[in-house]
């Protein structure tokens, strides 16, 4: 069984985007796939409640619960399990860490963002753990997505995934509909990154699992 992480300490960045598309990508390969909602605002299980696809497995649990739910989706035979963190609270970011084959950390293209992404990073050294980010909500012109990779490696020292969602209504839309982009439109665009990240996230998990954080000077956003 391998998990994911999704993690970020600042809220708004689209862990729960990224975590519903990735699972439900492995699930249409046939993966017996378990997301695990980790977060109060409980958005990835309330995404399930509109959906009517049994499939991926959608399951809000106390991060208290985690050592345990895993032990048991392990038990049961699961290939694969999404971790959508909460935002703002360490512990829950630690467990889900400590838990991962792979942490991928969601970021948007914005000074905000890029300025809150140290409190990440940071936590994430203190579990000894390496990460990807992976850049969400790009604008689909400008240089935009690109700077702020180049920042993220330059200040943080954090790998950045060669994968990267756009801003894209696809996939507002379907956090109200239960459904995934790629299912909505399977042709479309944001189809087109799903598969690429699910690509992406599936070689790295039978492969390398994640990039080390290198030290940095005091981070600073440009």
């Amino acid at each position: 069984m391998k998990t994911v992480a999704l993690i970020a300490q600042k809220g708004g960045v689209g862990k729960t985007t990224l975590a519903i598309h990735l699972a439900t990508a492995f699930a249409a390969t046939g993966k017996n796939t378990l997301l695990l909602d980790l977060d109060p605002q409980a958005s990835a299980a309330e995404w399930k409640d509109h959906r009517s696809a049994e499939t991926p497995a959608v399951v809000s649990i106390q991060p208290s619960r985690l050592t345990k739910v895993l032990e048991e989706a392990k038990s049961i035979g699961t290939d694969i399990v999404i971790l959508d963190t909460a935002p703002h609270s360490e512990s829950t970011a630690l467990e889900a860490a400590k838990a991962a084959d792979l942490i991928l950390v969601p970021c948007q293209p914005t000074i905000m963002d890029l300025r809150a992404m140290s409190k990440t990073v940071e936590l994430l050294r203190l579990v000894g753990k390496g990460a990807f980010a992976i850049l969400n909500s790009v604008p689909h012109q400008g240089t935009g997505g690109q700077e702020a990779a180049d920042t993220i490696t330059s200040s943080f020292g954090l790998e950045v995934a060669d994968v990267r969602f756009g801003d894209r209504v696809a996939f507002s839309r379907c956090m109200i509909s239960g459904e995934a982009a790629q299912e909505v439109e399977p042709h479309g665009k944001a189809a087109s990154e799903v598969t690429a990240l699910y690509e992406w996230t599936n070689a790295q998990l039978h492969g390398r699992t994640s990039a080390p954080v290198r030290k940095t000077r005091k981070a600073k956003a440009a």
